[in-house]
């Protein structure tokens, strides 16, 4: 467990891409199984463990410290593993420091048993405090090192001497801790068998259109359909097995019951989720009801129906039709969806246009009917994994914006902990602010330590981790659309909110009024 804290120690306070990169192929050519196995499934949330979560690190803490002391460390600190790690009061025993391989097993055996919390007591007590740090994050599954599931799999498959597409190829044929992968990377043994199985293909990826790009393009080589306001999927159907992937390759089929329980076919899709009332595609906020959730409610399910709007076909059966150019696979798809009639899925049209001007105008009028913009589509283009430039573009309509004041701040995580660098921001409804959206990004480094400070010196009332402030600080916040929403105390969510620019010079009084949002709002 020592070891495995030294990697998420060097994860954490490696700045650089590169870097993180060389820390986890050490880890992955010097460790053996089945700890690197384990490693590797925590990094890319491969990892759950039904007895041990945030609320049991929680009860333990306080059982041993002062409450308000341990509030006032958390409100300081920001970040609960790290609190909890600083602040323990080990108790002298016979405890040795586990293994990783220790902690996942046992917790692994023990599932829900009230055993539980005193075996992470025991585990905390016989740990320093970068190994109590690194065991919280591991059971909470929170790791937050700055390295996504999708560039720990690139590390993997870099020191393989294979391509990530490779790799994710056949990652959903495996279990932790990922032995016949690693002995494959290795030379020890054969590629692991993901053929007849409804596993994830790696998706093709699109570029923002830049407006240097479109003197450069031959609109007759080129094809548009909408992109619409969902989330990208992937429906993955062989063997009597249907799956539904978001497009980084995680199973959401549990969230989605109603497409994958219709699928009635052996293929390969890429299309986006959407809810669709009665033929008309529903704003965004609708779908994020469905959101995050490993099983939706019966009410939820007759309130925000789900489906699948088709863009591409990769397999046909066992035809992989990846290699063809898209106009071939839009024929083929076209052929497949008349002959298959696939229960909740629709066709998503391709958009006709004389030239670049004519297509202009047409994205002028996207905002309505929850599209986000245009993509456009080489017809000769092969259906390629990953983001090669020139194949697909995305051209998205603009950004909205309006001038929000900052209501209450938040520390951040990581890297970030030691700021206040969440911020929930509003508008004037009469002589009130109301709430209208939260955003983590969009400001430099610099301008962050700028408004830390002065969120520090300008905080009226404190909630736990939350400072409220004065309002005193405006953002012009840019979103790509607003909706109306009962759960919030404006009555409006933003979607996609960020920081635009931070308005040092402009007075509180002066920032936008709720009407000018429920202005924007689409229906």
């Amino acid at each position: 467990m020592n070891r495995f804290a030294r990697l998420i120690d060097g994860l954490v306070f490696t700045p650089s891409r590169n870097g993180k990169v060389r820390l986890l192929q050490d880890w992955f050519a010097t460790v053996p199984d089945p700890d690197r196995g384990w490693a590797l499934a925590a990094l890319t949330d491969g990892l759950s463990f039904a007895g041990a979560k945030p609320g049991v690190i929680r009860t333990l803490v306080l059982d041993r410290v002062d409450p308000v002391l341990f509030g006032w460390s958390y409100d300081y600190v920001g970040d609960l593993a790290e609190t909890v790690s600083l602040i323990w009061p080990a108790r002298p025993g016979p405890n040795a420091p586990p293994t990783l391989s220790d902690v996942v097993d046992a917790l692994r055996a023990a599932g829900r048993s009230p055993r539980v919390p005193a075996m992470i007591a025991g585990w905390l007590d016989a740990l320093e405090p970068s190994g109590r740090y690194a065991l919280i994050k591991l059971i909470t599954g929170a790791m937050r090192v700055g390295m996504s599931a999708r560039l720990t799999k690139t590390a993997l498959a870099e020191w393989g001497g294979r391509s990530v597409d490779e790799v994710e190829e056949v990652w959903h044929a495996l279990e932790p801790p990922y032995a016949d992968l690693f002995a494959w990377l290795e030379g020890r043994g054969p590629r692991p068998a993901a053929d007849g199985r409804a596993g994830f293909r790696p998706p093709m990826l699109a570029h923002p259109l830049e407006d240097a790009d479109i003197a450069a393009l031959d609109p007759t080589a080129y094809r548009a359909e909408w992109k619409w306001d969902g989330i990208r999927v992937q429906v993955a159907a062989a063997a009597g097995e249907a799956r539904l992937y978001s497009r980084t390759g995680d199973d959401i089929g549990g969230a989605f019951p109603e497409v994958v329980e219709r699928v009635a076919f052996e293929a390969v899709l890429d299309g986006e989720l959407l809810v669709v009332h009665d033929g008309r595609v529903a704003p965004f906020n609708d779908l994020q009801q469905r959101l995050n959730r490993k099983r939706p409610t019966a009410k939820q399910l007759r309130e925000f129906p789900a489906q699948v709007r088709l863009y591409d076909i990769l397999f046909d059966g066992a035809d992989d039709i990846r290699p063809l150019p898209f106009d071939a696979r839009r024929a083929r798809l076209e052929a497949w969806f008349d002959r298959v009639r696939p229960a909740g899925m629709d066709l998503s049209p391709l958009v006709p246009f004389a030239g670049w001007d004519a297509l202009a105008a047409l994205r002028a009028g996207a905002r309505d009917g929850a599209i986000e913009g245009l993509m456009l589509k080489r017809a000769d283009s092969a259906y390629v994994a990953g983001r090669p430039k020139g194949p697909w573009f995305k051209w998205k309509r603009g950004p909205l914006t309006v001038d929000c004041v900052l209501m209450y701040a938040q520390r951040g995580h990581g890297k970030r902990s030691s700021f206040y660098s969440d911020y929930t921001f509003g508008t004037w409804r009469g002589d009130e602010l109301v709430p209208v959206g939260k955003a983590y990004f969009g400001f430099t480094d610099e301008e962050l330590a700028r408004i830390d400070r002065w969120v520090r010196n300008n905080t009226t009332n404190r909630f736990g981790p939350v400072r409220e402030v004065s309002p005193g600080l405006v953002f012009e916040v840019a979103f790509d659309s607003v909706h109306r929403s009962p759960r919030h105390k404006s009555g409006v969510a933003m979607r996609f909110p960020r920081i635009g620019r931070i308005r040092w010079d402009k007075p509180a009084g002066e920032a936008d009024r709720l009407e000018t949002l429920e202005r924007m709002i689409v229906a």
